[in-house]
């Protein structure tokens, strides 16, 4: 039984890569994601590089910490994070974040229409520990701050306009981000063991100057039915907000989070979990649990960040694990898509599309030093399914 329905023929290149939620109807929930054979066939031995790809995919090194980007003058950022790609003309631009505490911030690497890389710069500067963000519908990223009492930062990825804190989005542990058009909203995660999944209202879309944050209202069941409730005091004083509604729901450390067609993903690393929501519905389901995979046999673990291709798959990056990007199709297949050795002391960040759909990026936050000055941002070029 298909859990998701997925329609497929987004616009590629926005966050809002086509697919969406089946209509649910009370408790016929079908089971998460489970092991299967991956639309990409199975990792082919490592290459220069180190990585295990299927057959007809290639990797490249675009930059490393502390080294100048090739063909720049500019210096790439420690502990690159969440990511995310913006169209620049014929070309495209990749955002990074820096998960370092203080001197934080984010940079971009510009893309020329053949792939040749053609600047780098700063996008943000003097924050502290960026982790990951989103992407907004008026081409600017959200960088979260992931401290306690964090904020977060819209920047410019062109590099044009200063960054902006948007104190209104609240103030708590910031993971990620995800962009709702139709229901015109944000949506965030919180790192915390007992974190909540929050949502923010802007009050003129497009304008995160002003609006009103509200968290998920749900029972304690890994299935059910959810409301929203304001937060009274998003800047967090004198009480956090996960602990200022009754009521509100506790996820084991937020982590990715992903827009797409009525449905929203995020995970959470402390149990493994990818929760779905369909938003038409208003209901929660587990779209992937490893400790409901038979022993032993979980291709996915150490779930961290998430984003989405027009072909309406998923793909999670690991926290740990054994240093994979896996797959989750619509038809709930999950499988390793790369393998990165001689890492294991680092973990997958920052996954996102090019425009056109054709290229992957994402680092590796400490490389194989297992510092973070030792990042090193990928790559992947290949046949990926429309």
């Amino acid at each position: 039984m298909e859990r998701r329905s997925f329609l497929r023929g987004a616009v590629i290149g926005t966050s809002a890569a086509a697919f969406g939620g089946t209509l649910m109807h009370g408790a016929a929930y079908a089971a998460p994601a489970q092991p299967g054979a991956g639309p990409y066939g199975a990792l082919g031995p490592a290459d220069a590089n180190g990585i295990l790809l299927p057959a007809g995919f290639t990797s490249r090194v675009v930059a490393r910490s502390g080294q100048t980007v090739p063909g720049t003058s500019y210096t790439w950022h420690s502990a690159p994070d969440g990511g995310a790609c913006f169209a620049d003309g014929t070309g495209w631009i990749y955002v990074s974040n820096s998960e370092i505490n203080p001197s934080g911030g984010a940079s971009a690497v510009r893309f020329g229409s053949t792939g040749a890389v053609t600047g780098a710069y700063r996008i943000l500067s003097g924050t502290r520990q960026n982790c990951a963000g989103g992407k907004t519908p008026w081409n600017t990223w959200l960088s979260c701050e992931e401290v306690s009492l964090g904020y977060v930062y819209e920047t410019d990825p062109y590099g044009v306009n200063a960054a902006v804190r948007r104190a209104a989005m609240g103030r708590f542990k910031h993971e990620a981000a995800a962009a709702d058009p139709v229901r015109k909203v944000v949506y965030l995660t919180e790192d915390e063991t007992s974190g909540c999944f929050y949502r923010f209202i802007p009050t003129t879309w497009g304008d995160l100057s002003s609006g009103t944050l509200q968290v998920m209202v749900a029972g304690t069941a890994s299935s059910g039915s959810f409301s929203w409730q304001n937060v009274p005091d998003p800047d967090g004083s004198p009480t956090v907000t996960r602990s200022q509604v009754s009521g509100a729901k506790k996820f084991n450390g937020g982590e990715g989070c992903h827009y797409a067609n009525d449905t929203v993903w995020f995970t959470t690393k402390g149990d493994n979990r990818l929760w779905q929501l369909n938003l038409t519905t208003n209901t929660y389901e587990l779209a992937y649990d490893d400790s409901l995979v038979p022993s032993g046999a979980a291709p996915l673990t150490g779930v961290d960040n998430v984003t989405g291709s027009s072909s309406g798959d998923l793909f999670i990056a690991e926290d740990g694990g054994n240093m994979e990007i896996c797959v989750i199709t619509p038809d709930d297949v999950v499988a390793p898509f790369l393998r990165i050795t001689g890492q294991s002391s680092s973990e997958i960040t920052g996954p996102a599309f090019s425009p056109d759909g054709r290229r992957l990026y994402f680092s590796s936050q400490r490389g194989t030093s297992g510092s973070s000055s030792g990042g090193i941002t990928y790559e992947v070029t290949g046949p990926f399914r429309a």
